[in-house]
């Protein structure tokens, strides 16, 4: 493939800053369940919290390509993080592309710097994949909102600051979803309860309660009935960033198995010398490059190509990343044996993280349903 000297430097940068800061912290803060603020701060310091800001706003306004390369090599150090940064990438976008410029200038240049973190509240308990069937409400009141309802899901629930709400402004209209900005110290809003999660355990995901939460009518992002479409077409570009997490995730899977076949002995010789070792990474190796071409093809066609084939391409690579990524980290615990089923070996955490890459910001299942309908309605 081929990358601009400006986006190799950035991959250069950024791989080296997932070896050496993110990797020697990963187990301990996936045991511990925590997330590593110093790094965030480091990720400021190099500009990498304003990725989707303007320049115009002390942002980097990464180009698609560049934005999958953070992606893709954060998550070869610790999807916790990347996942983290992508998030905070979402709020970011949705203020830049439907607040007004006075919302622009209030919250981009701060976020930029990396606090206030943000977060994108759109799934509910009973409203996943679907989310026109959520349920919670913002009632206009004079120059206010007033908003009622849980959340769930929200990355970064606890440490973030401003929140990407997404709620109906008429209880009985699925149409009447709309796009708000909160401030998370807003009276009426409370974190619930952090959730224990299989892997991506150093983010942390919370529900978010909102119990007749004001705020001021100037953080309404949309019009009344466009915040749906509004959060599907910032999805896109994230869909195309956890396809690039996903690639990153399996290469990490891909290199430690590589690394341990050429350590490890059994049978008078190197496993890495075994057929079947053998075969097993060269399935690896085939899906990580299948699912890093589709990646970067999404990323050019959203950088010129037009919106509804960017959507096709983002759920196809989504879709292939992420199932692969699943699939090669589960063949690095089994190159590693009963080794890689134990917490000593990176490939254990590798493996849990993996599952969620099927999961968040569009089920597989939902990717599907997508690249059908794109191909039906050609």
């Amino acid at each position: 493939m081929d990358f601009t000297s400006e986006q190799e430097a950035v991959r250069s940068v950024v791989r080296e800053f997932a070896v050496e800061e993110l990797r020697p912290v990963a187990a301990e803060c996936d045991a511990e369940q925590a997330f590593p603020e110093d790094v965030w701060d480091a990720l400021a310091d190099m500009d990498l919290t304003g990725l989707t800001v303007p320049e115009e706003y002390g942002g980097y306004d990464a180009d698609p390509v560049t934005y999958a390369i953070v992606n893709e090599e954060l998550a070869y150090g610790m999807l916790s993080v990347a996942t983290a940064l992508s998030v905070h990438g979402l709020a970011t976008s949705c203020i830049a592309e439907f607040g007004s410029e006075a919302v622009r200038e209030e919250w981009l240049p701060e976020m930029a710097t990396g606090r206030p973190v943000g977060a994108f509240a759109l799934s509910e308990p009973q409203a996943g994949s679907n989310p026109a069937e959520m349920s919670t409400v913002a009632r206009r009141d004079g120059d206010e909102f007033v908003i009622d309802g849980t959340k769930q899901w929200i990355t970064n629930g606890r440490r973030s600051e401003v929140v990407i709400l997404f709620a109906k402004t008429d209880r009985d209209d699925p149409g009447s979803v709309t796009q708000f900005l909160v401030p998370k110290d807003t009276d009426g809003v409370s974190v619930g309860k952090k959730e224990d999660k299989l892997g991506l355990r150093a983010s942390d995901t919370t529900s978010l309660e909102f119990d007749g939460a004001r705020i001021p009518a100037e953080y309404q992002l949309t019009e009344e009935g466009r915040g749906l479409s509004a959060a599907f077409s910032i999805l896109t570009g994230g869909r195309i960033a956890i396809a690039a997490q996903a690639v990153g995730l399996a290469q990490s899977a891909l290199d430690a198995a590589l690394e341990y076949s050429q350590e490890r002995e059994q049978f008078d010789g190197l496993i890495s010398e075994i057929q079947s070792i053998r075969h097993k990474l060269a399935d690896m190796q085939t899906s990580v490059q299948a699912g890093r071409l589709l990646t970067y093809d999404a990323a050019r066609q959203k950088a010129s190509g037009s919106p509804k084939e960017t959507a096709m391409a983002a759920s196809q690579a989504k879709y292939f990343a992420s199932e692969h990524a699943v699939d090669v980290a589960n063949e690095a615990v089994q190159i590693h044996g009963g080794y890689g089923y134990t917490t000593d070996f990176p490939v254990e955490r590798l493996y849990r993280d993996a599952k969620i890459l099927t999961i968040y910001e569009g089920t597989s299942e939902i990717q599907k349903k997508i690249i059908a309908r794109h191909l039906l309605e050609n």
